[in-house]
């Protein structure tokens, strides 16, 4: 009959509820020492100590899983890499996922599905299920909630306490006794002294630089991927029509499958390019006169990531205004959800590959690149690229040596740009070809190597194209990020051209490349973009207008890379809270009265020596620093004077 006094749905405690309820009601309370184990798990300690009790056969509870050393318990499917170190007694979840470098100390236990990176390590820890620990991630004496995600470099001192559902970025440190609470976000570096219970960022934005990203399968499920594509579906009018594209991981097939469900459930119909390039994508938005386009691939930064990308109907990255429009849909699940009979249809996009191969002929001439008999090196880094370039190399007359030709998802995971691009640098020696392209998986960067095997610099290739472009620009605009060296504004001015700084986003960039002014455009990154092609970063493309160039010219590559002029450009990062951001920023701005100043993004201060810019990361409390010097030393003393600057301010 206790729990006729025990209240029904609500919390009741036996102590300040209960017991004086039933004195009151003048009912006998007993007390009576018992035999066994009783512990009071209110607290972290006594929680933790449970544990360790559990452990220590202290208590008669069956450890579910198989005991396969003394102590250690391992749950099914669980997969261990070869070098994990597991030290006794320690319980491992079902599906648990532990890379090799991983180290689990004593007197931690794992729930079910939790995944541990290379050379994490942790101790006297409670883990919850589905967590992800990322690499060089530190737990001691922790707990951490279901479905919290800890990314590389983190640090958890004894006593800190994760709610479920918490991120903490990279490199952040969690002071001892420290509690987050459930669904907060803990910046890239922070360290935090004092609980996060209300601040307002509790929940990070859904978009970040260049698109949604997340780990596959993680925090990137399927049911959230079919969310977002259905906040883009009551984004756009009905019966619209969206292509979609991915690369070849079975991540990204997994995802791809799920949006197209969320889109078509939205009334909204796709035209699926299966597995295709960047560029592809992009080209099929103006080609087939679409409301938009989706395409997911491998993050280049984690290959347990993968991001989601949203093109415009011109094939451009869509704009802030709309990314907000989507992620206030998405917030507050405010779709359309449409009738039986409205529901999207999903159709192949007909000769897809020809159509794009035959775009790119027109963009050059092809009897005078003919004529040259180039001999070219190409690696296309396992990506889909290697579809298309083949059926316009053969109409070039080009001989051409082909590296990676074919879409890997295991090649893209190990991709390292620098090593390829040296391997490229030998086979142009090797075999004395004219030059030598590394097209990257998604597409969009170009990396060349002149006749002589020497690897360009993504400075080196930007002058390059624009002394050879501005021999006859279709426009009279050149449209250039605000990071670019002033030599590159020389080059363009000296051949009576104009020069438009736009802000550092590739968006930005390619937002400005659709204007009928612009001829050209490109980024310090390998980005080319031809406007009058495609409006955004199409790496074949800037290879096929490379050798139409030269040809035009009829001069070598290396030629023209001994004319380039040097640079002096340095890039340095501070590390800057969030909440004092705009401090920084209003002080530089005020420290700098009476010099020249570009606001464009950020702020940019010319000095007689050279320039500064300064950045506000948008994603990470971080203020980048760009500097360029007459010289090296003039573009060190200028960088390090804005970051000792940066760093006053912060003390």
């Amino acid at each position: 009959e206790i729990f006729d006094w025990i209240a029904a749905d609500v919390p009741v405690d036996f102590s300040s509820d209960v017991f004086p309820a039933l004195l009151e009601a003048g009912k006998p309370v007993f007390g009576s020492v018992a035999e066994g184990y009783w512990e009071d798990v209110g607290t972290l300690s006594a929680y933790l100590r449970a544990h360790k009790d559990i452990l220590d056969a202290k208590v008669s509870v069956r450890i579910p899983g198989f005991e396969v050393s003394t102590g250690v318990f391992i749950g099914e499917g669980v997969e261990i890499n070869h070098g994990v170190v597991i030290n006794g007694p320690a319980v491992i979840g079902d599906n648990c996922f532990l890379e090799s470098g991983a180290e689990l100390g004593e007197y931690s236990v794992l729930g079910d599905g939790v995944r541990m990176r290379r050379d994490g390590h942790i101790e006297r820890s409670v883990i919850h299920e589905n967590a992800y620990i990322g690499e060089s991630v530190m737990i001691r004496g922790t707990l951490v909630g279901r479905a919290s995600d800890l990314r590389r470099g983190v640090r958890c001192e004894e006593g800190v306490v994760l709610g479920d559902e918490v991120f903490v970025g990279e490199n952040a440190v969690l002071s001892s006794e420290i509690k987050v609470y459930p669904f907060k976000t803990v910046e890239a570096g922070a360290v935090v002294n004092s609980s996060v219970i209300w601040e307002s960022r509790g929940a990070r934005s859904l978009f970040g630089n260049g698109g949604v990203t997340g780990l596959a399968n993680v925090d990137m499920t399927p049911e959230l991927a079919a969310k977002v594509a259905l906040a883009f579906a009551t984004s756009l009018k009905k019966d619209a029509t969206v292509v979609v594209s991915r690369d070849s991981s079975r991540a990204a097939r997994m995802l791809k499958r799920a949006m197209i469900a969320g889109l078509n459930a939205g009334g909204v119909n796709v035209l699926d390019l299966e597995t295709a390039s960047v560029p592809l994508t992009r080209f099929h938005c103006r080609a087939t006169l679409v409301s938009g386009a989706i395409t997911l691939r491998l993050s280049a930064d984690d290959p347990d990531s993968v991001i989601i990308r949203f093109f415009d109907r011109g094939g451009s990255d869509i704009l802030e205004e709309q990314q907000r429009k989507i992620e206030r849909l998405f917030t507050r699940e405010d779709f359309r959800r449409v009738r039986p009979a409205d529901i999207g249809d999903i159709d192949l996009v007909p000769r897809s590959l020809e159509q794009y191969a035959l775009a790119l002929e027109h963009t050059i001439d092809v009897k005078r690149v003919a004529a040259r008999r180039f001999k070219v090196v190409i690696d296309y880094s396992y990506g889909s690229t290697s579809f298309v370039m083949p059926n316009v190399l053969a109409k070039l007359g080009a001989e051409v040596l082909v590296v990676n030709p074919f879409a890997s998802t295991k090649g893209t995971l190990g991709f390292d740009r620098d090593e390829h691009a040296a391997q490229v640098a030998a086979l142009v020696k090797a075999s004395g070809a004219d030059l030598g392209a590394l097209i990257d998986p998604s597409g969009e960067q170009l990396l060349l190597v002149d006749d002589h095997g020497t690897v360009l610099t993504f400075d080196q290739l930007l002058f390059v194209f624009l002394d050879l472009v501005c021999d006859n620009l279709l426009g009279d605009t050149v449209a250039l990020p605000v990071t670019v060296s002033r030599a590159a504004a020389e080059i363009v001015e000296s051949r009576g051209y104009k020069v438009l700084w736009t802000k550092t986003s590739a968006a930005a960039l390619m937002e400005e490349a659709d204007s009928p002014a612009v001829g050209f455009a490109a980024n310090l990154e390998g980005g080319i973009i031809l406007p009058g092609f495609l409006p955004a970063f199409d790496a074949a493309a800037g290879l096929l207008k490379m050798l139409d160039l030269l040809a035009g010219r009829d001069v070598k590559l290396s030629e023209l890379v001994a004319q380039a002029p040097s640079v002096h450009l340095l890039h340095e990062q501070v590390i800057t809270p969030w909440e004092q951001k705009g401090t920084v920023m209003r002080t530089l701005v005020e420290q700098t009265h009476g010099r020249e100043v570009d606001l464009i993004d950020g702020i940019k201060v010319h000095h007689d020596s050279g320039w500064v810019l300064v950045l506000p990361d948008p994603e990470e409390p971080i203020t980048h620093i760009w500097a360029e010097g007459d010289s090296a030393g003039d573009a060190r003393t200028l960088s390090q004077e804005y970051a000792r600057r940066i760093r006053q301010m912060l003390k």
